[in-house]
């Protein structure tokens, strides 16, 4: 949600870290900006949870990625 909601307000995300435990917005604005991102309609909660399951894991690779560090950061920006 946190990345998400960042992006749908066009906040940078270069130097944005997720930071567990912290909590942002409220379950019904959690849900709102998941159900932005999942245009399929009548959504179930299994397809809905796969979606978040799946952005989890990319995120956390991501995360992870030496060509998203802050090292090569000015020469790949937005990357």
């Amino acid at each position: 949600y946190q990345y998400l909601s960042r992006y749908k307000r066009k906040d940078d995300l270069d130097y944005f870290t997720f930071v567990p435990g912290s909590v942002q917005g409220t379950e019904k604005e959690c849900l709102e900006c998941l159900m932005d991102f999942c245009r399929g309609g009548n959504l179930s909660w299994t397809e809905l949870s796969n979606f978040t399951h799946f952005l989890n894991f990319q995120l956390k690779k991501c995360e992870k990625s030496v060509f998203c560090s802050p090292v090569v950061l000015k020469d790949l920006r937005g990357f």
